[in-house]
């Protein structure tokens, strides 16, 4: 009898436990949080939307983001259309997003026209931003990319279905080799940074850009 009424009173215990759980992971302290201030709150800030807008520029701008480990994402934009479809693109700061946008009207498609006799239909990135260290997490230090402050381009197809990657058109074919090398010029033109296959091996494949250098260029 003691027994029996153990279980009674320990019955509905279990089965509050069953009902109440969730199975969706538990947020990191911090995560995806408002920074506290505004967005484009600065002179500087609210300039570059407008620099974006008159370039005729489709964008969403984004609410300020803090994501944990010192990474967020501050005074930053979507970009929905810059003329030419580009993948993986997420947040990015308005001075990236605004450069990256000029790069690809005024080098970009000009050098497909230039060495290929096509249009350039899509760019093809790896993405913008990420919260992770330069240098594969090995260097402690924290990329660009954590601060949606850096875009890896990768690929670049034309409209005649030729597809021309860093991987093999760095060292490829002689058009190849001009038009990526006419496109890393130009882009050490806009960026703070800007790394490319002869940097070094984590680069054989993608152009880095990213706007917190001072002009290096490799």
């Amino acid at each position: 009898m003691v027994i029996f009424r153990l279980i009674l009173f320990a019955l509905p215990l279990l089965l509050s436990a069953c009902v109440g759980g969730s199975d969706r992971p538990a947020q990191r302290p911090g995560a995806h949080q408002p920074s506290g201030a505004p967005a484009f709150s600065t002179a500087e800030s609210r300039q570059c939307l407008a620099d974006l807008r008159r370039a005729d520029v489709r964008f969403t701008p984004l609410a300020n983001q803090v994501f944990g480990g010192g990474c967020d994402a501050i005074d930053a934009v979507k970009l929905l259309d810059i003329g030419t479809p580009v993948t993986n693109l997420g947040a990015m700061t308005c001075p990236l997003a605004r450069n990256f946008a000029a790069w690809v009207e005024y080098a970009a498609r000009p050098a497909a026209r230039k060495y290929f006799g096509s249009e350039l239909v899509k760019i093809e990135t790896f993405g913008t931003y990420s919260c992770r260290n330069v240098n594969g997490g090995r260097s402690g230090r924290l990329s660009q990319h954590a601060h949606a402050n850096a875009v890896d381009v990768a690929a670049f197809v034309l409209d005649d279905g030729r597809r021309v990657t860093l991987v093999d058109g760095w060292a490829g074919a002689a058009d190849e080799q001009a038009f990526l090398r006419t496109l890393h010029a130009s882009a050490c033109k806009r960026f703070g940074t800007v790394l490319g296959p002869a940097y070094n091996r984590a680069h054989h494949n993608h152009f880095h850009f990213d706007m917190g250098g001072q002009g290096f260029c490799r």
